[in-house]
């Protein structure tokens, strides 16, 4: 019964991280920041569906928690090449 509680509780803080977050990626000064907020975003999500998965009983999240876990390494590297060099993928001509 505390236990469940205290995932409750648990959830919803992660929800306001998320939502912190997004604001950050709307109103972040650099985009260097909206990257670091995408990516913490993506960390939460994570965070967010494994609680939600132990308070629910089931392993059948985990699935989706690695595809988040994959997408949101592979959105931040490519976010961050485009800051840096501004295309994601060079051709060469």
């Amino acid at each position: 019964m505390i236990f469940e509680i205290i995932l409750t509780i648990a959830l919803c803080l992660l929800m306001l991280a998320i939502m912190a977050n997004l604001y950050r990626v709307i109103k972040g000064p650099s985009s260097a920041d909206r990257v670091q907020a995408l990516d913490s975003i993506g960390i939460n999500l994570i965070a967010s569906i494994a609680v939600f998965s132990v308070l629910l009983h089931t392993h059948a999240f985990f699935d989706l928690i690695l595809l988040i876990g994959i997408l949101s390494f592979i959105g931040t590297v490519a976010f961050a090449r485009f800051i840096e060099r501004g295309v994601v993928i060079e051709r060469k001509q």
